[in-house]
């Protein structure tokens, strides 16, 4: 039986209340590779609700915050530090340490470098990545898309692995919603105001869920708040069971990304629920939706506009199908174990 450390970050608890995609990857990885027989240990936030075996004497960022309000600056390294102690002292109980933050791990494992995997679940095309391949060539790094593996040096490309979800998280609804959906933080990488401009000139009302993005508070009161009306509501943060609820009913999930995105997790969540997807060419979109199978891809408002008269021809059945061909944890979860085994007996 392979032993294996799953490190996750500490800004939110694993799984997540609300936002936190790569929280709520990580601990359906960790529950699919249970079930293939992998013992799996997870270094995460004391305020984590996981049935995982977990290790973590800390509570996550977002609990500080609750619980204090603003916190220092270096608050988020300590905890990162604490945690990383905490696997120290346990490194010699794992056979592979997979971690998915970023940096200070890599200097912690020393030798062991060989038998980790680092997953990055951000962009890696900014100076900060760039130094830190430098430094580490010997640190093997999963790509979550090809778009994202082209910016990881090849010495440390390890594979690709697409994203995946629980296969029976969102049930599926046939029957499509006469509103559009918008799921995702509030900012101008995510761009909400050009979701609402395209529902609008398509004649469509839009909801829209997510969280104001702390690291770009005041984009939502100049961009967002001002394109509110009746026919465009913004819910505030989502759960599971309300982002269900919200992509259920949808017509068509739109994804007007402006950066260079290195997976969208929201796109596979849509289809999970039959729900098709209009998004962007950028980053990985090509990889996840099949144009004119599962949604449409395209480069404009306009364009957009005019896939949105073309939605119906989408069999939503068949997105439901696509999702579970393609996107599940378990399939993540298979992937992954590859890779462990191919770094094992390297």
């Amino acid at each position: 039986m392979i032993r294996v450390a799953q490190v996750a970050p500490n800004i939110f608890p694993t799984p997540p209340e609300h936002h936190g995609g790569t929280e709520r990857v990580i601990h359906d990885l960790g529950t699919a590779l249970r079930s293939l027989g992998v013992e799996v240990t997870l270094f995460a936030p004391s305020d984590s609700a996981t049935h995982l075996p977990r290790i973590g004497s800390y509570p996550s960022l977002a609990a500080l915050e609750h619980r204090y309000g603003r916190v220092a600056p270096g608050v988020p390294a300590a905890l990162d530090a604490l945690q990383l102690e905490a696997l120290r002292q346990r490194l010699g109980d794992f056979d592979i340490v997979h971690c998915h933050g970023e940096f200070a791990h890599a200097a912690l494992l020393g030798d062991r470098r060989r038998h980790s995997l680092t997953t990055i679940h951000w962009r890696v095309d900014e100076l900060d990545r760039a130094l830190f391949f430098e430094g580490f060539p010997d640190l093997p790094v999963a790509a979550i898309s090809a778009a994202q593996g082209a910016g990881i040096p090849a010495a440390n490309r390890a594979g690709v692995v697409h994203h995946g979800i629980a296969r029976d998280r969102y049930d599926a609804s046939l029957a499509p919603g006469e509103h559009l959906a918008f799921v995702g933080r509030m900012t101008d990488q995510k761009r909400p105001d050009t979701a609402i401009r395209v529902a609008r000139a398509a004649g469509l009302p839009i909801r829209l869920g997510g969280t104001i993005d702390v690291g770009n508070p005041g984009y939502f009161d100049r961009e967002v708040r001002p394109l509110l009306a009746g026919d465009a509501v913004y819910l505030g943060p989502v759960d599971d069971a309300e982002k269900g609820a919200l992509l259920q009913g949808a017509a068509a999930l739109l994804f007007p990304i402006d950066w260079p995105e290195p997976f969208g997790l929201v796109m596979i969540e849509a289809m999970a629920c039959g729900t098709p997807v209009i998004a962007w060419n950028r980053g990985s979109v090509p990889e996840i939706v099949e144009d004119g199978v599962t949604g449409f891809i395209v480069a404009s408002e306009d364009e957009a506009v005019a896939a949105l008269a073309r939605i119906g021809a989408i069999d939503r059945a068949g997105v439901r199908r696509r999702f579970e061909e393609r996107f599940t944890a378990e399939r993540m979860a298979r992937d992954y174990l590859a890779l462990y085994r191919r770094l094992l007996s390297a």
